[in-house]
Order: C-alpha cells, then sequence, then structure tokens
C-alpha cells in the first residue's frame, strides 16, 4: 500500500485540473505504482499466493481503466503511458 504522501505526488503529477483526485489517469498512476511495490515484494515472498491474486487484479483494472482513457482521448492515453514507461497498443 502507498503512504499518503506518495499517494500525494503522484496525484499532484497526474491530476487534470485542481480539485482532481480521482480521474482515470491519477487511478492508472496510483495503480502502477501499487504493482511495482506489489512485485517487489513478490520476488522475495514468491509463495504469497493471496498476494498474487491481488497483483492480477491490479493489473487488470489498470488495463481497463487504459483502455477507457484510449477510447476517450488518445492523447491523454500516449501522455500517461509515456510517463509511466508502460507499453502503448499498436
Amino acid at each position: 500500500m502507498l503512504k499518503a504522501k506518495e499517494k500525494g505526488k503522484i496525484i499532484e503529477k497526474f491530476k487534470i485540473n485542481e480539485k482532481d483526485t480521482g480521474s482515470a489517469s491519477v487511478q492508472v498512476a496510483i495503480l502502477t505504482e501499487e504493482i511495482k511495490q506489489l512485485t517487489e515484494h513478490l520476488k522475495t515472498h514468491r509463495k504469497d499466493k493471496h498476494s498474487r491474486r491481488g497483483l492480477l487484479s491490479m493489473v487488470s483494472k489498470r488495463k481497463t481503466l487504459l483502455d477507457y482513457i484510449s477510447k476517450q482521448n488518445q492523447k491523454e492515453y500516449a501522455e500517461v503511458t509515456k510517463k509511466l514507461g508502460l507499453k502503448t497498443k499498436v
């Protein structure tokens, strides 16, 4: 789980307007950071099946949100994937 300070920094970087805390791009950025942390956890705790299931759930949710962004605004999709270092759809 992310700490409040880390989450605040991510929101500041990806927000669309001043009051934005839950847009799709912000959610994708937060999920990406949580996925990175959980991946590191699973490297040392290989038999943690419950966390692995949570990781797969997060990846699926992130993919759904990225699909939504790509349908709504291709420019925003390109920016988000470039900032996060994710692969883009062809």
